[in-house]
Order: C-alpha cells, then structure tokens, then sequence
C-alpha cells in the first residue's frame, strides 16, 4: 500500500520518502482510530496527501448518520442508569424531569472515537482469563506515535512530567467532560486508594456470566491501569482511551442512551457500585448495600414530609448527586433553602383547609456530597435547549446542620423566625418606597430631592442686568409690606417679547385699531443682549422676604425630618437582615462543616462547549485547573470568575463538597512531595511493571525523537528548493549542505558573519606584526576585539537598537557563558578560513587554527560549546521572525504575519527558560500577536456572516487554519491576562451568533461545527505551517533592519547602527 502511495505521489510529481508515506497513514490511524489500511489509503488519496482533509474525510462518514439518530433517539422515562439495568431502585435518580438535551454534544463525541472492541472482547472471553488479556492489552494500547505537531508539543522536554505535579488526561475527541469528571475524583485519596485495591476473588471471577458484571469488571481493570499511570507516570499527561471506549460502547446502547454530560456521573458511579457490590456479595448477603464502599462515600438519604390535599406523607429516599435548581437564587444556600422547602405546611390547619407543602431533610449525608446544578432548560419556543448564565455563588466551607433531620426542631424555630423578620422587612420596604417614589402620576421621583428641587427654586434669582435702574418702578413707601419684584418684568410676555424684537417691521404695521395693551409696572431693557437672555433655571415672580423665609424655612426641616426617617427606615432593614444573616451562626449549627473540593465549569452553550475542572490541591493549599492536558496552578479569584457566572459564557454545573471533619477523605496537609512516589509504592506488582514499561516506552520515544531531528530540518511541512535552505545557513550559498548545521559549522558561520569586524582588528595589528611577529600580532589583535566586544555587551540597549545581534560574543557575554566558551568563539573568528586577505591575515588565521587544535575536551566542554551556537541561531531566527512579522502586519498582511509571529514566540519561548536575556521582547512578540488574531478573527467573521459561499469558505479557512491553531498553542502555555481576554473576545463573537434569526440555516450548521473546536481547542491535532525560511545577508543588515522596525513601532527617531 505504500508503494501505491508512493506511486500515486509520483504520478503529481510531489514524490515523498517511504517513511513519509508510511507517517501520514500512522498519524492518520492514530486520530480517526481506524485500523483499515485500505480505508486510511482512500481517504489520503482523496485528500491529495492533505492529512487534515484526510480525517475530515474519515471523521464525516464516521459521525454524519449516527450522530443523527444520537440527537433524535428519545429514551422512555423507564430507562435509567438503575431501571435499565433491572437491579432494585433503593437509590433513585434525583434528576429534573425535564433534563436539558446535551445529546448532540455527547453523541458526537461517541461517534468521533476509534472503533471499540474492548467492550465486546469481554464479553464473549471467560472471566477467569481477563486479568491476563487486560495486562497483554494494556502492553500493545500504551505504544504511541510521537507528536508530530504543534498541538501536544514537539519538544521533548514539554512531555515530561515535573516531580509530582499532577498530570493531564488528553482529549481524545470531545472528552473534555470525562477528564473533569475523573480528575475530581481521582484527587480524592480514599477513592484513589479504593480503585487502585480492587481485586476479586477467583471464584467470584469464574462465577461472573452476566454481560454487564464482565463489563463492569473490565472497566475496574482499566481504571486501575490510568489511576496507576496518573501516579506514576514520567509524562505530563496520558491517554485514556481504554477506559473511554468501554464506556462509549455503553454510550450506544440503545436502552443506555446518555441524556447529558451529568448523566455520565450517575452511569459511572452506578458501575462502580456494582462493581464493588460483587466483592462485597462475599462476605455478605446478595444485595446489601450497606457495605459497599461507593454506596458509603457518595450516597446519603433524606426524608420528605408534607402535607397533600390534606393528608401528611412522609417517605425517606437515596440521592447520589443532589440536583439543584439556578434560576431565582443569589447564592448555594438559597438554592438548597428552596430545595428543601416547598409550598406551606400549616400543621394547625383543620382538616377543612387543603394546603399543599413539603419539607425535606437530610437523615445522612455522604463523605462526598455532589450538587448538580441545573444550567439547561428546554426552550419551547425556540425548540431548543438553552444554557441558563444567572449569576450563583457559592462558599469554599458549607455548613450541613441547618438542612439536617437531627436539626428540625430548631431550624423550624429559625426559619418561623425569619419569615417574621421578612415580613417586617417587607413592610419597612413599603414604607420606603414611598418616600423614594413620591408622586401620583406615572414617574416617579425621590420625595427629599423633590423638595430641594422646590427649595433651589425658592431661592433662585434672576442675573444682576435683568431690569434697568431707570425703568423700575418707584420704590413704595413701606417696602415690608409691598412685595419685592425679583425679576418680573424681563419674564412678562417673554415669548411675545422674543418675537417682537425678532420681526421689528411687524410690530411697526400693526394695525392702527389694535386696542392698546396696559404698560406694565416696569419696561423691559430694549437691549438684544438682554431681550434674548435665558435665565439658568425658573425663579418665582414676586415673594416678599418673609414669605421666603418661611418657605426655605419649612422645606429644610421637611426635607431633614425625611432623610432622617429614610435613614431610620435603611438601618431598620440592615440590621433586620443581618440578623437573618446571622440565624444560623449559631456554633451549635456548625458542627457539620464540608469543604469545597472540586468545581466542574462548562463554558459555551447549551449545544456546544467546553469542560474543565478547578480541584482544591490540600498540601500545596491552592486551587488548580485541570483542562485536558493541562494542569495549571490557580487562584480562588480565576474560580470565582469562571465559575459563578453572570460575567461571560463559563460557569459551574457541579459542585463537589468532601466532609471536613473525616481526615480519611482529606488529603494530609503534610502530604507534600513524594506523596504519589509512597501511593506507587504500594502499589500490586503488575500494576508498579505496568508504570515501568509506559516511562520506558516514554524514554524510547523521546529517543526516537531525538535521533529525528539530529538528522532532519527543523520544519514540519518540506518547502520548494529555493526555501529548503534551514535558516542556519546564514553563510551563503558556498557553505556545505547538511540536514542539520553541525558544531563546526555553526560556530564557523559566526565566525564567517563576523568577518569585517575582525578583518578590521587584525589590520589594527600591523605595528605588532612587523615589530614581534604572528604570535604577537595575534594576541594584540584578540584582546582589542575581546574588549570592544564586551563595552558592547555592557550598553545599554534601547527599543531600537540590540547589541547581541551585532556578534555572538555580544549575546555570550551578556548571558554569562562560560570564559572558555567565549574564548574558543574568540579564537575561532581568527582562524576563519574567509581572512585569506594578505599575508598578515593568512599567517594570523593559520596560527590561530593551530591554537584550535592544541584545545582538547578535556579544555572545553564541546556539548556545552555547541549548545550555546546553537541558541544563539535561534536567537537570531527570532529576530528574524519578529521583523518579518512586523513589517507584514504594519502592510496589514495579518495572515503572513501571525505564521511568523507565532513561531517566533514558540521559539523565543525556549530561549527564555533559559535565562531573562537569551531571547527577543516576550511582551513585544505576544501583543502583535494578539493583534494579528483579533484583526483576522475580525476578518474571518465579516466573511462568514456574509452569506456569499465563497467568502464564507475563506472566513471557514482563516479559522481553521490561523485562528484555532494559534488559540490553541496560547492556551496550552502560560497565558496572560491580556490574550485570556482576547481569547473570550474572540469566542463571544463566534457564539453570538447562534441561533439569530437572519442567519442562514446552512451557515447555523456550519458554526455548531465550528464551535466545539473554537471553545475547545485541546481536542485538536493541530499542524501548524512553518512560515517561508528569510535570511540576513549580514548581522549589519538584520540590526538596520531592526532599527527601523522598531523605529517604525516606537516612534523614535533613527538610531545609527555601530
């Protein structure tokens, strides 16, 4: 079959090597789990050798049908996680009646996954022999194809794990959900310590014949095996895929059919039950569940009474995962409060009032307390589910007794209590509100700003020029008696004033017949300037001061004796209210504390999205998130943020508290380093070889790795001839051709860029040559350059200048290389073979090359000296990357400048591990990186909203190809704030378009594809074009370019380049 593709590649004249070949059909087998040879070979055939077309191919065919019959299968209400399997239903199943339709999104993450033969392999194999076949299987699952990709990092370094940091799960296809879900238990130590001691007596294994005990069996197997890789594992994450696939198998039966993401907890604890039940089934009778381990660390009853059409009932009942409802509630406690109270019970009523009401009590609350909370409601309108993003807080500590039946008594005393204060308080409220909405009409307006606004009019006063001295009136004989005129008469007959004085040719052919109007007590100023003034507010006419007097008088004590009586009304409220905040502070109601272990965060919408995990580390005392692979240190703050909702598309689903006062559920505090190495140790023996041979498998890939890149380019796609030049030839075209620049090549091309600057220093050496000869000509000529060089190192650089591209003894001196080190790249510059100028040169060249020689290993630590060229080309490729990338964003070329952009902060990324000065501006690279996603996800969206089919595809491609792969590489390493945000910015914008009503339907089928992959892009195998090779001819023509870059960037003025 390779030799097929090998000649079909031919035939398009794009022939690649066998192993090529044989690679992209690996890579392919490993993402669409389809081991048919044939199929795989059809599909890269059609693809035109393309691999990302090629799973789109495979992945189409394998989930376009299924995935429809997923969404429109609607299991009966008798099916379940207990009635589907026919076992007794002591633990019944607390889920809404209505539950939200996730279908889509689980069915499609069924239908993405390899094929599944683990599930039926079990089933028609004897028991007895299932230990065996699992270790055998176990052994051939775990052998992986090395990342070939951007996507799970390339560098060997990144697959390693960090003393004992937690590690990942990868996401194998949309499996986000299960990795949260596992993680949150597995950083549980006593349900840690109860899978990885699982075992069953020989007898129990040969009597086991039912379908569903082989397969609960076999999952227990493949739990153990990821428990034991997640403790001991040397890699940074590992594969889950055994596991996932029994449970998918299940996933696809139809009397199992999963309703939504929380069903698939309820499923998982139900297998765990019974398995655990058949070990228990030993030592006790057949179906008591009193002693099963997983019935004691997840489940607790509670009992319900009330009153219905008049009678009591009282029933006790099992919960597994306490479901609760979000909408209407502030907070956890609210929503627990409304959970276990319902309606009114009047237990005096007589029997002729038929009241309805209920209240529920805990009698026992399991270690491991669950609450689901419900964020999907179906929309009847719409026809479709829809996520419910109200704001709900919860506490890191939740105290159980107010809600518990040893409790009852005195929490009905309480809660008789408070709904006493609550009517107080809605009666204060009431009271309230009628002195902030004061008025009759229909707005309304604070009754103390309504009464300054009439005392502001009271006192308001007319501009000083209103009437003129000569106009006014005469003064009356006794002035306390008559009223003051404050501004009547530039008032009186404003607006007929106004026209008058506007059309002064009406006024004067006024019919001669027109009665005569009365003179008014004072004529207004015939000036424009005071006929057209305003005043700033109205003013009353005419008020004497004892009038004034009065009035200012009775509004100020008016308006004083209602803010008083507002304020008295406000500390009322608050000092009610606090003491219904304070009922249950009671020490006597808070004895049964549980703390918050694990946050499970959904972010997207109803049918598509993203699941991680924040998870409550007891010996480091932080909060960390877990998202797939990756296991991040976090905060209490970043959790409140993403969890509590309100605030963007992110929240909790699921709350897991663990009881506080039971150190056999808590970690240790004084559990620190080494916790998991002491947990592997007492692990059985197959399960410490299992560990082994996975971290040798690991050692044997990095191996491979290694030897890879020894002997190839540093590219992932192979480029035309005339770009196939790696950019470490910066010597030109003369230098022998390589896979890969040796040590001797590399220094010497240093050596060679920096030929000027010591032609220059050995033509400084002229005296000496002729005075004491070559030796002396040779030293004289080494100490001036080492000098020059290191005053270099020792400026200071500005935005538009970098000494360290100038020469490689500038970037060795200011990153402290070892003297040896800088002095055999010293030496070597002399001894380049380049410098055959004149006699003086070539007899300092050939000295200097007899110098080399005489430096033995014993002299220089060569694999230290080869390291150190070798960052400082990648140092340079940066630069390199970084201009580029620049120059086409300032020409507005976002597509070609975020390749460059983005390979330059991956590369620059591990120089800086290194050491603060081993690489480019972080800060630099990453903002106009940001910039380069937000202008071409603004690009991308414009496209696709458009509606042309063309525009749409190319929006389609710039997301596939551009957008989601950068995402994706910001993501998975240490993201700031700023590109989090841009993040979301992005992702809002996609997700606002869901379900408008102008969209086409076509393009809405279209954006529920594209969503799952923009929100989560750890599920993506993503390859990354490494842009077009660039090189400088020279270190003075990169640092003339980077002056004026940075100069175009900064706005600086020009910069001389020494």
């Amino acid at each position: 079959m390779t030799a097929e593709l090998q000649a079909e590649a031919v035939e398009r004249g794009t022939q690649s090597p066998g192993a090529d070949c044989q690679m992209l059909l690996n890579q392919l087998r490993e993402i669409t789990g389809i081991q048919d040879p044939s199929c795989l070979h059809n599909a890269l055939k059609a693809a035109n050798g393309d691999l990302t077309e090629a799973v789109t191919i495979l992945t189409e065919e394998q989930v376009k049908e299924p995935v429809q019959d997923a969404v429109a299968a609607e299991p009966s209400n008798g099916e379940g996680s207990a009635a589907g399997k026919g076992l007794q239903t002591d633990v019944i199943d607390l889920a809404p009646d209505n539950k939200d339709d996730l279908q889509a999104v689980i069915a499609l993450s069924l239908m993405e996954s390899p094929k599944v033969q683990t599930a039926e392999r079990d089933a028609n194999r004897s028991v007895n022999m299932a230990h065996e076949t699992s270790a055998a299987e176990n052994k051939n699952r775990s052998k992986r194809k090395r990342c070939e990709v951007w996507g799970e990092s390339p560098n060997q370094n990144n697959w390693r794990r960090v003393d004992d940091w937690p590690v990942g799960l990868k996401n194998i296809g949309n499996t986000c959900w299960f990795s949260a879900v596992i993680q949150s238990l597995f950083q549980l130590p006593e349900f840690r310590r109860l899978v990885l001691g699982y075992t069953l007596p020989q007898s129990v294994l040969e009597n086991c014949r039912s379908r569903n005990e082989k397969r609960n069996i076999a999952f227990m197997q493949e739990l153990q095996c990821l428990f034991a890789l997640m403790l001991g594992t040397h890699r940074r994450f590992v594969d889950p895929t055994a596991a996932l696939e029994l449970l998918r198998e299940a996933f696809r039966t139809a009397e199992e059919q999963q309703q939504d993401v929380s069903e698939f907890t309820h499923k998982l604890l139900d297998w765990l039950e019974d398995a655990f039940q058949l070990a228990v089934n030993v030592n006790s009778s057949p179906g008591d569940k009193s002693e099963n381990p997983m019935v004691q660390l997840f489940y607790g009853t509670f009992l319900t009474e009330g009153i219905h059409e008049g009678k009591t009932f009282s029933k006790i009942e099992a919960f597994g995962q306490y479901p609760l409802q979000v909408n209407g509630y502030r907070d956890l406690t609210e929503c627990l409060e409304g959970a276990m109270v319902e309606g009114e019970i009047d237990e005096k009523a007589t029997t002729q009032s038929v009241k309805y009401g209920q209240e529920r009590w805990f009698t026992k609350l399991p270690p491991v307390l669950t609450f689901e909370l419900s964020r999907f409601e179906f929309n009847q309108s719409l026809g479709q589910p829809e996520k419910i993003h109200t704001k709900l807080e919860f506490p890191q500590i939740i105290y159980m007794d107010r809600y518990l039946y040893s409790s009852k008594e005195a929490i009905q005393k309480k809660r008789e209590e408070i709904r006493l204060l609550k009517e107080q308080i809605a009666v204060l409220q009431e009271k309230l509100e009628r002195y902030m909405q004061y008025g009759s009409g229909p707005t309304r307006f604070p009754l103390p700003d309504m009464l300054q606004y009439v005392l502001e009019f009271v006192t308001a006063k007319l501009p000083a020029d209103g009437p003129s001295t000569q106009e006014s009136p005469v003064a009356p004989s006794e002035p306390q008696a008559e009223p003051r005129v404050l501004d009547g008469p530039l008032l009186q007959n404003s607006a007929l004033k106004m026209e008058d004085a506007e059309k002064p040719e009406d006024a004067a052919s006024a019919p001669a017949d027109t009665p005569p109007q009365p003179e008014p007590v004072s004529k207004p100023v015939h000036s424009s300037a005071s006929l057209t003034r305003v005043p700033e507010r109205p003013a009353p006419h005419v008020a004497t001061e004892e009038e004034m007097s009065l009035v200012r008088t009775c509004l100020q004590r008016w308006r004083s004796e209602i803010e008083q009586d507002i304020q008295d009304l406000k500390d009322s409220i608050a000092r009610i209210s606090q003491s219904i905040e304070k009922m249950y502070c009671d020490p006597v109601l808070r004895q049964v504390p549980y703390r918050l272990h694990a946050v499970l965060v959904h972010e997207g919408q109803a049918n598509a999205g993203h699941y991680w995990a924040y998870i409550y580390d007891q010996p480091r005392k932080s909060w960390l998130k877990y998202n797939d692979i990756s296991v991040t240190e976090s905060s209490w703050e970043e959790l409140e943020r993403d969890s509590f909702g309100g605030l963007k598309n992110a929240s909790a689903y699921c709350l897991m508290y663990i009881k506080d006062k039971m150190p056999r559920y808590v970690a240790d505090d004084d559990a620190g380093a080494g916790q998991f190495q002491k947990e592997v140790e007492d692990l059985p023996p197959e399960l410490k070889h299992y560990i082994q041979e996975d971290n040798w498998r690991l050692e044997q890939e990095v191996e491979e790795w290694e030897g890879e890149q020894s002997c190839k380019i540093p590219q992932i796609e192979p480029s035309s001839a005339s770009e196939s030049q790696d950019f470490f030839s910066e010597s030109g075209p003369d230098q022998p051709s390589a896979c890969e620049p040796d040590l001797h090549s590399l220094s010497s091309q240093h050596a060679m860029m920096a030929k000027e600057q010591t032609a220059q220093a050995i033509a400084n050496t002229a005296d000496a040559y002729e005075k004491n000869g070559v030796e002396a000509a040779l030293c004289k000529a080494f100490r001036e350059e080492y000098s020059r060089l290191y005053l270099l190192a020792k400026e200071t650089p500005t935005p538009q200048s970098d000494p360290r591209l100038q020469h490689v003894l500038v970037y060795f001196l200011q990153n402290k290389a070892p003297k040896r080190v800088v002095e055999r790249t010293l030496l070597e510059q002399f001894a380049d073979k380049n410098l055959s100028y004149d006699e003086r040169s070539i007899s300092i060249m050939k000295v200097a090359q007899a110098k080399l020689k005489e430096i033995g290993p014993d002299d220089v630590d060569m694999e230290e000296y080869k390291k150190w060229h070798e960052d400082y080309s990648l140092f340079r490729k940066v630069s390199v990357y970084l201009l580029t990338g620049l120059e086409l964003y300032q020409n507005r070329k976002y597509q070609e400048a975020l390749t460059y952009l983005v390979y330059a902060y991956q590369s620059n990324t591990t120089l800086l591990r290194k050491g603060p000065n081993r690489g480019a501006d972080e800060s630099l690279i990453a903002l106009y990186r940001r910039k380069c996603l937000l202008k071409l996800n603004d690009v991308a969206a414009a496209l696709f909203i458009s509606s042309d089919e063309a525009h749409v595809a190319d929006g389609v491609s710039i997301l596939n190809e551009l957008i989601i792969p950068c995402m994706h590489l910001i993501i998975n390493n240490d993201i700031s704030q700023d590109d989090l945000d841009a993040i979301e910015i992005m992702r809002n914008r996609w997700c606002s378009y869901l379900g408008q009503e102008d969209m086409d339907a076509t393009l809405q089928m279209k954006l529920g594809e594209l969503l799952p992959r923009l929100l989560d892009c750890s599920a993506e195998v993503i390859v990354l074009k490494e842009p077009p090779k660039i090189r400088p001819n020279s270190p003075y023509d990169l640092c003339s370019r980077f002056a004026a870059v940075m100069e175009s960037i900064h706005e600086a003025s020009t910069v001389t380049v020494k």
